[in-house]
């Protein structure tokens, strides 16, 4: 077996508007066509990888979910660290801000509407 690339990311979210917002409006991605499956969703995305939303309306919501930067999470490559931090704190974002971090990339980590972890990373040096 050969892995080639990371096809997808899927997460469960309790409300698709909020959710399509936020990854829509707020990050900024671009939403793509899906089946009709019989279930809600919406699909972005994201470089040759796409992220999944799907609805799934018996999760239980985090509301104030603690951003921790080892916890279950997936990371998007973005263009400007200085103006993706002060583009998520105008959206009243909460970010965790990592500029020189030891893993090699200057990252900021954040939350979505149902708590999800999300890291967002430049090459360093800045």
């Amino acid at each position: 077996m050969k892995a080639v690339l990371l096809h997808h990311v899927s997460l469960p979210v309790s409300n698709l508007e909020r959710s399509k917002a936020f990854y829509g409006e707020v990050l900024r991605l671009k939403e793509v066509a899906r089946p009709d499956f019989d279930f809600d969703g919406a699909w972005y995305q994201i470089g040759e990888g796409q992220l999944h939303l799907i609805v799934d309306e018996t999760m239980p919501r985090e509301a104030e979910q603690k951003i921790n930067s080892r916890a279950l999470h997936f990371a998007m490559r973005v263009e400007g660290y200085y103006e993706t931090a002060e583009w998520l704190k105008k959206h009243n974002i909460t970010i965790v801000e990592k500029p020189d971090s030891k893993s090699g990339f200057a990252q900021i980590f954040c939350c979505d509407p149902d708590g999800h972890i999300i890291e967002l990373h430049v090459e360093q040096p800045l």
